[in-house]
């Protein structure tokens, strides 16, 4: 089991929601990620999503587009990412980390790694040792994720997916075969930081979703302030913030990174509580 279900567990108990942070790793300096992993930590954060740079993001909007770019720029690839996890973990060996990302950086770092057909892949061999507790690849499709799921279980992993508003039943049946810890629910048509946030549209589809999803079920994509958050917290398990939190930090010095991305997060904890 990875670190994930038990924040959950012990969050459901308190009568409290999970508080998500998406930063893309290596933005806006190549080496303030962990420093700002631990300030988003100290602001109340739950778990931590890490977006692995990558130079075709489908799903992500012009802000985390951005970043990633930037990312990129400074050298920070899957293998850096992973060793940013890695110093992480020297303080922090309990707040779930979930990397986000797409296809292409994953097959291509087993291709340079080796195991990429074995029982274990380098990639699930590193990220495990690194003490990553969750992937969520917004390219693989449940129906072809079975193994690669399995594989990550035995890791003490969790697979996420994106369900959409758009959603069928279907998809939602395949999802809950092979999804773990828990399923991100995109709250609108579009890439992230796009569109107006439809509170009212979110809370009639996560009952359907639930249906077939048992696993807790988290909100993101537009959701940039601590109305909104507490809005979305009424009716999911957890609320997932990214856009707004890389446009905070983007032009920061880099001391103060770290602490306005605490001090953001922190305003949202509150409203969540």
């Amino acid at each position: 089991m990875s670190r994930i279900a038990p924040v959950f567990a012990r969050l459901k108990s308190e009568g409290r929601k999970a508080l998500i942070p998406f930063v893309t790793a290596g933005f806006p300096f190549a080496d303030v990620t962990p420093e700002l992993m631990h300030g988003m930590v100290a602001g109340g954060a739950d778990v931590i999503e890490l977006g692995v740079p990558f130079s075709d993001p489908s799903a992500d909007g012009p802000v985390i587009q951005k970043a990633g770019d930037k990312a990129l720029a400074s050298g920070i690839g899957l293998l850096q990412v992973l060793e940013m996890v890695r110093t992480f973990r020297t303080q922090d060996k309990t707040t779930p980390v979930v990397l986000m990302g797409y296809a292409n950086p994953i097959e291509a770092y087993d291709i340079r790694h080796g195991g990429g057909n074995s029982e274990d892949s380098a990639f699930i061999r590193d990220a495990s040792n690194a003490g990553v507790d969750g992937v969520l690849v917004v390219d693989y499709p449940p129906e072809e994720c079975v193994e690669f799921a399995a594989r990550l279980r035995a890791r003490d992993m969790d697979l996420i997916f994106l369900l959409a508003p758009t959603s069928t039943d279907q998809r939602m049946q395949q999802v809950a075969q092979v999804a773990s810890g828990y399923v991100y629910y995109v709250s609108l048509k579009g890439v992230t930081g796009s569109g107006a946030l439809d509170v009212d549209a979110v809370g009639a589809m996560l009952p359907r979703i639930r249906r077939h999803v048992s696993v807790p079920v988290g909100v993101g994509f537009g959701i940039r302030d601590a109305a909104a958050a507490k809005a979305i917290s009424q009716v999911a398990d957890a609320v997932v913030i990214g856009s707004k939190i890389i446009q905070l930090i983007e032009h920061q010095p880099r001391e103060k990174v770290a602490a306005v991305a605490q001090d953001f997060l922190r305003e949202i904890r509150l409203a969540l509580d």
